[in-house]
Order: structure tokens, then sequence, then C-alpha cells
């Protein structure tokens, strides 16, 4: 299984509110919806399948015209079916099967039809399955949005969330929110149409985001052709718990190949599967000639200008050349303004973090863990512990091994203010293992014993305090501190009196 991690460009120039705002509504959806639609879906399946059961046993027995118009259609796309539940010799299938077949009064058998087709009309007119969903033989208008919120399972709505993410907030930042949101919305109409064409008269409700998070696929190959991204492969549970085995691959062939295999696989086996491949094919290809036409048209650069002019005030003109530079793929030259504007503006957050993508793109490794180094250092320069401690995650996922001692120690703080006292008594003891000789390493070795007296670990605190003091590194101004921490430690191991 391959899972894509993240990309090269994981940052925006303003909050991706259209992205964000698009994944809460998915997952409120889903919370207020799931369990009904799996207990309507199956009290509604249960009723449909004795009707169809009846009907072919007993072709003679009136219908209403909407059941009778779902019996012929089961009876035209599923005739060997149809003609096996009339055979009077083949399994019983329940307790209502057999009963069945011991009646012969037609007026009891239609009775009971009649009860079926009052229950199943019920069912129907309460469903959100079938008042939301896409139905290709009979669409609803308002299903062409609805059930692009809708979705079968957790795994269905986390998958297409992960993947909205990724997609998302690149092209929201780069469209802007309304022709984003515009094609979003129209690319999922447009998917279920597509999948309508290839299937016109089934019956088979469609839900779920992917056609319209398809098309978000195709828009970012056309705006993102040479961007890489991080994928994860997953060959069992063992490579799972060890995250897989990761390589990175430009969009230009990666997404491509998805949509071959969606094309196969639509070839292949239709909606056999559970999964609307056809709908994805539509979606990706309407969100590919929608980016075309956004480039060409010049719309995509009218909003863009209106998002530097909103948000220029931070930006410096060495940025956007360098942006405008590295999406033409002319990476040396960006990277050559980038070092000479990170030289005189060392604390830079945007000079940095360009500088670094730039680096992975063209496969510069160690540079890019340099210009994390120094985009970690940044943003804690400029009070961001959130954003040093997420670029610092970035600089070990891309195979960092350690920072500066300075540094590092700055990042396990960040972490302790940020309360994550587990991830900080981490860094603090990693740092201490990996510069024994730093003065730091005393520092760290304290701010280990202080984060394992938070965690209620106070003999992991005390064997801090105890190396911390040991240490042969010059610290005679911190050895008050020190013998305070190893007092509490001591008095937190201390049993406490029981009372009489």
């Amino acid at each position: 299984m391959l899972i894509p991690i993240r990309h090269e460009n994981m940052s925006a120039r303003r909050w991706p509110i259209i992205t964000l705002g698009l994944i809460a509504v998915n997952v409120i959806v889903f919370l207020f919806t799931h369990f009904n639609m799996e207990e309507q879906g199956a009290k509604a399946a249960k009723a449909r399948q004795h009707i169809i059961m009846l009907a072919a046993m007993h072709p003679e027995l009136k219908m209403p015209q909407d059941v009778d118009d779902m019996v012929a259609a089961f009876r035209t796309r599923n005739l060997r079916l149809w003609n096996y539940i009339k055979q009077g010799n083949r399994d019983v299938e329940d307790a209502w099967d057999a009963r069945i077949r011991l009646l012969d009064d037609e007026q009891k058998l239609q009775e009971e039809m009649d009860s079926l087709a009052t229950e199943w009309e019920a069912l129907s007119a309460d469903s959100v399955i079938d008042n939301y969903a896409y139905v290709p033989a009979h669409p609803r208008l308002i299903s062409y949005v609805t059930a692009n919120f809708l979705h079968g399972g957790w795994l269905h709505l986390i998958g297409n969330m992960w993947f909205l993410w990724l997609a998302g907030f690149v092209l929201e930042d780069a469209w802007g929110r309304i022709i984003y949101s515009i094609v979003y919305f129209v690319a999922g109409a447009a998917a279920l149409k597509f999948h309508a064409l290839t299937d016109p008269g089934s019956m088979t409700p469609l839900v779920g985001a992917s056609g319209a998070v398809a098309a978000l696929m195709g828009g970012f190959l056309v705006r993102f052709p040479k961007m890489k991204i991080e994928m994860r492969w997953i060959l069992g549970i063992r490579s799972l718990f060890r995250g897989g085995y990761a390589f990175s691959a430009s969009a230009y062939w990666l997404l491509p190949l998805w949509l071959l295999m969606e094309v196969f696989y639509g070839s292949i086996s239709g909606q056999a599967g559970g999964v609307a491949h056809w709908a994805h094919v539509g979606g990706f290809l309407f969100g590919a000639v929608a980016a075309v036409a956004l480039k060409y048209s010049g719309l995509e650069h009218k909003a863009n200008q209106a998002i530097e002019a909103k948000t220029s005030w931070t930006i410096d003109p060495e940025i956007t050349q360098s942006t405008d530079l590295m999406e033409r793929g002319q990476l040396d030259q960006a990277a050559e303004i980038l070092k000479r504007f990170v030289a005189s503006k060392p604390d830079s957050v945007d000079g940095w973090n360009l500088l670094q993508q730039i680096y992975w793109r063209k496969g510069e490794t160690e540079c890019c863990h340099e210009a994390l180094v120094k985009l970690c250092a940044a943003h804690i320069r400029a009070r961001e512990p959130e954003l040093a401690l997420q670029s610092f995650d970035e600089f070990l996922n891309s195979g960092g091994k350690s920072m500066p001692a300075a540094t590092w120690l700055e990042i396990a703080r960040a972490a302790e203010s940020l309360q994550a006292s587990e991830r900080a008594l981490m860094e603090y003891e990693k740092l201490a293992g990996t510069y024994p000789t730093d003065r730091l390493s005393v520092q760290a070795l304290m701010g280990a014993g202080r984060m394992a007296m938070k965690l209620n670990r106070a003999q992991d605190a005390l064997k801090f305090f105890d190396a911390a003091a040991a240490s042969p590194v010059p610290h005679l101004d911190l050895e008050q501190s020190i013998e305070a921490g190893r007092r509490q430690a001591r008095q937190m191991l201390m049993p406490v009196p029981a009372m009489s």
C-alpha cells in the first residue's frame, strides 16, 4: 500500500480556511450521519431483498410504481441471480424465506408484498442515502452537492480528508479562496456525472468526496508538475510499525500512474469492488482541465496578484522572485538568490523555508538539513515554538540525526513550553547523550530531570540530576539548582506515612 506523507511545499501564504472548513464539514456530517446510515441501510437492504425474492417467486403480485421500478432494475442488471431466486429448490435464505415458501394463498402473498413495499418506501423516505447520496439512475439535484459530504466509513473519510489536505491547501493558496471553492464543488458534481455516464442505469448510491479530491489531484499535477511527493510503501504489519519504506517522486509521473490505475480498475471491475473508479477518473480530468483553463485565461494570475497584495507586507522581493524561479524549475538560480538573502537576513523564516524546499527538490540532503537547522533557529527567535518543533520534525523525517547543541536545547524548551513533557524529556535526554562533553549537556540533563518530575517519574528524575552532578563538564554555577532538583526527586521517592 502506497501512502503520501508530504510534499515539498508544506506551507502557504495564508491560512487555508476553505480547505480546513471542508474537512471540518465532512467530519461533522460523518459524525451525524454515519451510524444512522448503517442502521437505515441494513433495514432497507433486508426489506429490498425480501421484495425482490417475493417478486421473483410470484411475478403476478402487484407493486407500487417506485417498487416495481426498483425490482425491474435489479432483474435487468442481475438476470442470472434473478433466475436463481425464482427456483423453488434453491437453498433457504432465512426464516422469512422459509415462511413465504409455505404460503400458497394469493391474497396473503399480496398482503405480504404490500407490507414490504410500505416498509421499504417508509425507510427510503427517511434514509440519508436515498435522499442525499447520488444514484445514477435517478439523481436528485441536491445530491450533486450532498453526496460529496457523505462517507461510508472511517477509512473512507480519513483517506479522502488526507488527500484533500495535501492537495487542497496549496491549490487554495495558488488559486485563491473563491476560485478554489468553485472548482471544488463543480468538480465534485462533474465527477458524479462522469460516473453516471459510464453506468447510467445504476441504482447503486454514490457517496464520498473522492471525485472532488481527485480533481484537486489533477489540478495539482498541472500546477505543480515537478513537486516531489514523499511516499511510504507499507508492505505489511512489520513495515507499518517501522514507518514503511520511504521514497520521493515528482508529481508528473506519480499522479498519472495513479490515474492509469483508476482507469484500469474501472475497466476491469466497474463498481464491483465498491469503489467508483470512474468518478475518480472524471474528477481528475476535470481538475486538470480546470487548472489549464485558469492558467491560460489569466484568472489564476489575477487571483495570485490579489493574494500578494494582501500579504505583500510580509513578502520580500527576493522571496517572490525565488518562488517564481522555483516554480519554473530554475532551482539553482533560486538557491543563489536565497543564499544571498538569508546571509543578509538570517532571521527570515520564509527565506530558510524556501531554501530547504529547493535543496530537498534538488536532492541535496545535507544542505536541506542545514537549512532546516537554520529554519528551526529562526522560528525560535521569532517565538514560534510550534513551528520550530514542526520544522524539527521535518528535519528528522528527512533523515536528519542531530542538531547543534544550542538549537537542540531550544527545541526541547519549545516542547516544554507547549506542555509536551514526554517529547521535551526525550529531546533533552537525546541532546545530553549526543553532546556529553558540551556544557549544554548539563542543562539538558537538568531539563530531563525537570520533565521526569513533572511526569511523576521521580526515579528517572533523580537519575538525570545525579548524572548532571557527576558530569565532568565544569558547572559550578549550576550546582545549587542541580542539588535542589536532587532533593525534590528524593522527597518524591519517600514513602508517605500511613494514617493510624
